[in-house]
């Protein structure tokens, strides 16, 4: 890495990078960086928090646990400790991640915001530019992922209400809201075990559930559900397996339609290839519902001072708000000049194609499918930069 020119006291603001700049010190980021060490080719990682993997280890509640079985979620190259459960804790995870870092000898360039990104046609590199520089590669690859930003909705009257508001961001445990009326915006995984925690606490959650959705159990006779619709994906076709997937659910947990939970028309896993909405894998949150000790509510047509207002005329007071509403991806706040990206920041190009674009940039995290779907961009691009890294230093050799 080399300076383009230095400012006074020889601090340099611009800076050359052989390999590729990546953005992001997230699992995305440390696979693909680990891959192309793997194939010699260096990088440099620009992570904008002081520590990898932010999201899991500052914005993640305590109990969280893996949703699947840690092979499905193991970056590549090195696999978890043979001594990890099968859902592997948070804690574990990060630990997993500090460990992958240190064996790769992957080092990022922390508490670098970056502020711009943008391709240079005359010179044919890109640009990123943060606050302290501007670093300058032939190649870029977006690792900020899905999931960099929360995502607060506009929900009517909520600047009113006098109690707390808070994002599942910056959610940690039930502890804090022991005994009182929560109301839980969202019914996803994060809004399940989130009202599962309250519980614990004797607080009286209510989850809201605006639209349809999936609950299938964790687990099938004892197997990961997502083990055995992976295994039964190489032989049927899907709308079988999602047939035999709801076939499974209303044999274990019951017709959840009965609950205030009605479930989609589409099938599970051809909903979630479409949209990227995960079925919700329960861990207990049902049978909470079922027991009358998490309330499940229509949605929510304004909050009030004291509580909020429901799309079926029902009123009801709370002493607390949790938005279990999700991430957004940030990457059209920061990088410009290319069409690649929806206005969501999404790959515009599906899966399995959307983790390479044109003049050198890639994108990695952003394909839906979790982890698995990070570690399958990060083999490709690095596999793709290589073989431009082998011919480019074949030619300064000539």
């Amino acid at each position: 890495m080399g300076s383009c020119k230095e400012e006074d006291g020889n601090q340099p603001n611009c800076l050359w990078v052989d390999g590729p700049i990546i953005v992001g010190a997230g699992p995305s980021g440390l696979a693909v960086s680990a891959c192309l060490k793997e194939n010699g080719v260096p990088s440099v990682i620009l992570e904008r928090s002081d520590c990898i993997a932010s999201l899991w280890q500052q914005k993640t509640y305590d109990r969280l646990k893996l949703h699947l079985p840690k092979q499905f979620c193991e970056l590549p190259l090195l696999g978890f400790p043979e001594n990890f459960p099968k859902y592997p804790t948070k804690h574990q995870f990060i630990s997993y991640m500090q460990y992958y870092a240190i064996h790769f000898s992957i080092e990022p360039k922390f508490k670098q915001v970056v502020q711009s990104a943008e391709y240079d046609v005359v010179c044919g590199v890109w640009r990123v530019r943060t606050q302290d520089c501007e670093y300058v590669s032939r190649w870029i690859i977006v690792a900020t992922g899905e999931n960099a930003e929360p995502f607060i909705p506009d929900i009517q009257g909520i600047e009113k209400f006098q109690g707390h508001v808070r994002h599942t961001s910056v959610y940690k445990s039930g502890s804090e809201f022991q005994d009182q009326r929560v109301l839980v915006i969202g019914c996803g995984n994060s809004g399940m075990e989130v009202s599962l925690d309250l519980c614990r606490y004797n607080a009286t959650p209510h989850i809201v559930v605006r639209n349809t959705v999936h609950i299938l159990p964790r687990e099938i006779f004892g197997i990961s559900t997502f083990a055995v619709a992976m295994a039964l994906l190489k032989w049927l076709p899907l709308w079988l397996v999602d047939k035999f997937l709801l076939m499974v659910a209303n044999f274990s947990i019951g017709n959840t339609d009965t609950l205030g939970l009605k479930r989609p028309k589409t099938g599970p896993i051809q909903l979630k290839n479409a949209t990227g909405k995960t079925p919700v894998l329960d861990v207990g949150a049902l049978s909470q519902i079922k027991a009358g000790k998490i309330k499940v509510a229509e949605g929510v047509r304004e909050i009030t001072r004291r509580g909020a207002k429901f799309v079926d005329g029902q009123e009801r007071e709370f002493d607390s708000i949790i938005l279990a509403t999700g991430y957004k991806s940030n990457v059209p706040a920061w990088l410009k000049g290319c069409d690649f990206f929806t206005k969501e920041g999404m790959p515009k190009t599906p899966f399995p194609n959307g983790w390479k674009g044109d003049n050198g940039l890639y994108t990695v995290g952003f394909t839906r499918r979790g982890l698995l779907g990070t570690a399958s961009d990060a083999v490709k691009i690095a596999k793709d930069i290589a073989g431009q890294w082998t011919l480019m230093k074949g030619c300064k050799k000539h």
